[in-house]
């Protein structure tokens, strides 16, 4: 029952993070001063890059094993969205489309949001769970 409640507290605060994270990047876009939707793109990074790490955790035999090259691939594939996503406000901020305020938001954002999904697999890895059963 403790370890339920340790459970709990872990996935409040991952909500929690989540939600600034997000909020980080609806005032870069909804604030007078911005006024500019594009950054909203960044969403499809946010549920683009879970997928290969839930890929090689279930076609893998163990995550853990650095030997694995599907899970090699994955992590490539994760970083590549992770980059991206940092990179697309960058962009934008560089061509002119949004601003350099924007931007900071975006980026912080996008931080805060990557860094939940981090803790989320490092926290809810169960290693008894078994997608066998499937």
């Amino acid at each position: 029952m403790w370890i339920c409640s340790l459970w709990n507290i872990a996935l409040i605060g991952l909500a929690f993070a989540c939600a600034l994270g997000v909020t980080f990047l609806v005032l870069a876009c909804a604030l007078p001063q911005y006024n500019n939707w594009w950054p909203m793109f960044v969403l499809f990074f946010y549920l683009l890059s879970p997928l290969p790490t839930v890929v090689a955790r279930r076609y893998s035999d163990s995550y853990d094993s650095s030997s694995s090259a599907l899970v090699e691939l994955c992590i490539f594939f994760t970083t590549g969205i992770v980059i991206s996503a940092i990179g697309l406000p960058v962009v934008l901020a560089h061509t002119d489309t949004i601003q350099w305020g924007a931007c900071a938001l975006v980026v912080s954002g996008n931080i805060v949001v990557f860094s939940t999904i981090l803790g989320y697999f490092r926290v809810f890895a169960n290693d008894d769970m078994d997608y066998s059963s499937w």
